[in-house]
């Protein structure tokens, strides 16, 4: 007679408990497992340096800022005027003046800043 299906299954389901493995770890295990976790350190610790940004106001167009659109404003995307002084965007660390922005209707050089500026207000 077959056996029948579901005690098949079960006689595979279940781990062969006559067999016993041995456990133990070697020297070089533990120097391949500690060199793999500092490479992972130091990937993880290079990307959250990658990945910093700061506040950049007055490089933001109208509608497009990250927060703090003046007064009368909530939060993001409240902004009015392309490169409001008191909008900020968030950007990589350290490129807040250099982004390359048109100059003013007087000719004046546009420069973002970390600082909340006085320029380009809604009326």
């Amino acid at each position: 007679m077959q056996t029948p299906y579901y005690k098949q299954a079960a006689r595979y389901a279940w781990p062969n408990r006559e067999k016993e493995t041995n456990m133990a770890i070697d020297p070089k295990s533990i120097a391949v497992a500690g060199a793999v976790a500092a490479a992972l350190t130091a990937s993880m610790t290079t990307t959250v340096h990658a990945q910093a940004k700061e506040k950049c106001y007055g490089v933001s167009l109208a509608g497009e800022n990250d927060c703090a659109a003046g007064a009368g404003t909530t939060c993001a995307g409240t902004s009015t005027v392309d490169y409001q002084g008191n909008a900020w965007t968030l950007v990589d660390t350290g490129t807040c003046a250099e982004i390359d922005l048109p100059a003013m209707a007087d000719g004046t050089a546009r420069e973002g800043s970390l600082e909340e500026l006085d320029r380009d207000l809604p009326a």
